[in-house]
């Protein structure tokens, strides 16, 4: 990887450079024309090699994963793990696996949640937490819908999970950023043109404007790695 901006130098290190952590980081993949899924509707054909290497490292640098339940529910959302050397430096077992559903209507047969390392966690409301098996960590915040900034709270302060990351899908991004729990959007920008009407595009229902600083950039294998700080 080369870092372009703040200073250019060649060969940095990706857990070296995103090491800094923020409270709530939001790592996104996405085509030059918008797109956050490949063909196939999925995200592993857009970054190649470079995007899951910057992937891996910011999973790694976290204390968990939020994810929202449209992606759960595809089913090929599997359990975190580690590659060794990044075990190694993280010091420990991968990041546990967050899903934000407000009716916590899921498959609780997916191996995601019966053969995780560390163990998921669910995110609802008190009407969905009666939808979630006893045996399942739940963090059930607000009453008919999920109150966002309180269930970050009780991640952070009641479970010490301070350092989180989004890997989306497009509306729980799109939460958080309107809750403003965001504090860092870190886009892998894939050096692809998709084109058609049926991709996903990177926020769904956004509906007001965001300011953005860019802090940092990179290339590696042709995609660029933005990393910006909302203004917020």
């Amino acid at each position: 990887m080369r870092r372009l901006l703040p200073e250019p130098a060649a060969g940095v290190d990706p857990y070296e450079v995103y090491g800094d952590r923020p409270g709530l980081r939001l790592g996104m993949v996405m085509s030059v024309d918008g797109s956050v899924t490949d063909a196939e509707g999925w995200t592993d054909g857009l970054g190649g090699d470079a995007d899951f290497r910057v992937f891996r490292t910011l999973r790694a640098l976290a204390d968990a994963i939020l994810v929202g339940a449209g992606t759960v529910r595809t089913g090929r959302l599997g359990p975190a793990r580690l590659r060794p050397d990044l075990r190694a430096r993280r010091g420990g077992p991968p990041a546990p696996i967050v899903v934000v559903s407000r009716s916590a209507d899921l498959d609780w047969t997916l191996p995601l949640f019966t053969e995780a390392e560390t163990p998921t966690i669910v995110v609802t409301c008190q009407n969905g937490r009666k939808n979630v098996p006893a045996h399942i960590q739940v963090v059930a915040e607000g009453e008919d819908d999920i109150d966002l900034p309180a269930a970050i709270d009780t991640l952070r302060g009641g479970l010490g999970r301070e350092h989180l990351l989004c890997e989306g899908g497009p509306t729980l991004a799109a939460a958080l950023i309107r809750a403003s729990l965001v504090d860092e959007l870190c886009l892998n920008l894939a050096p692809t043109l998709l084109g058609g009407a049926h991709h996903t595009r990177l926020l769904d229902g956004l509906d007001t404007e965001v300011p953005l600083d860019p802090t940092a950039l990179y290339i590696d294998e042709g995609v660029l790695f933005v990393r910006y700080r909302l203004r917020v």
